[in-house]
């Protein structure tokens, strides 16, 4: 299994999807998290289809840090059910993975 993973997230505004990456590389749990948006969000949610603009979050990390990246997501996000979503990096640029074990805690 990778040693490493990209999280994905989404939310309602750039700011809070800013607070979300600076929290997450203050605390040493991410080495970097790129932001894009606004992006269109469509989803089934309560029996009514939404459209909802949406700001997406890409966080690198190390898989042994997703339950506190998981749970530090949890405490800022305003959603009931907020997307988070991990994915293995399967392969990379062995200096980046390198950097990421430099900057994240052990």
């Amino acid at each position: 299994m990778s040693e490493y993973v990209q999280i994905t997230t989404t939310t309602d505004s750039k700011e809070l999807a800013q607070k979300i990456a600076e929290t997450l590389v203050e605390k040493k749990l991410a080495a970097c998290a790129q932001i894009s948006g606004p992006i269109t969000s469509i989803y089934e949610w309560k029996g009514k289809v939404e459209n909802e603009e949406e700001w997406y979050c890409v966080i690198k990390t190390r898989k042994n840090l997703y339950q506190e990246v998981e749970e530090n997501i949890k405490a800022l996000h305003p959603y009931e059910v907020p997307e988070i979503i991990a994915l293995p990096i399967v392969e990379g640029n062995k200096a980046y993975l390198a950097w990421i074990n430099e900057v994240v805690k052990d």
